[in-house]
């Protein structure tokens, strides 16, 4: 295969695996307060995402995946907060194990990494167009 469809294969892979990413880490800043529906209740818990990679038998190229969504198992905060619906009967409620600073610095890595690709793409667009050009100028 063409080293230049592989390498907008290999940059096309990684665009789809940090969109999933970026999902993840939105799904986990959005529900950075989501307490349980009950007093005592298990909050909304982190999600995780493990990338991998595939061998591509077409191109010959290592193309990233997704290769599990998976959940922090760290423990939940605890918070003393008696007027909530969801405190036990101590008045703690359990909070989510999302630190909303970390899920900042995950999100500026994902869009830098998303973007860096997506440049990919467009430098071998820009060069598959410029050997066309030449191939037609030389005939």
């Amino acid at each position: 295969m063409d080293p230049l469809k592989a390498a907008m294969k290999i940059a096309g892979s990684g665009l789809e695996a940090q969109s999933t990413r970026m999902r993840i880490v939105s799904e986990n800043i959005a529900n950075a307060r989501s307490t349980g529906d009950t007093p005592g209740a298990d909050p909304y818990r982190r999600k995780t995402i493990t990338f991998g990679s595939e061998l591509d038998k077409v191109s010959g190229a290592q193309l990233i995946e997704v290769e599990k969504l998976g959940f922090d198992k760290s423990d939940f905060i605890e918070e003393y907060d008696p007027g909530n619906p969801a405190a036990d009967e101590r008045g703690i409620v359990k909070m989510p194990n999302v630190n909303v600073l970390i899920e900042m610095g995950d999100m500026r890595e994902t869009n830098r990494t998303y973007e860096a690709n997506l440049q990919t793409i467009k430098q071998t667009r820009d060069m598959i167009g410029q050997t066309i050009s030449l191939l037609k100028a030389s005939q």
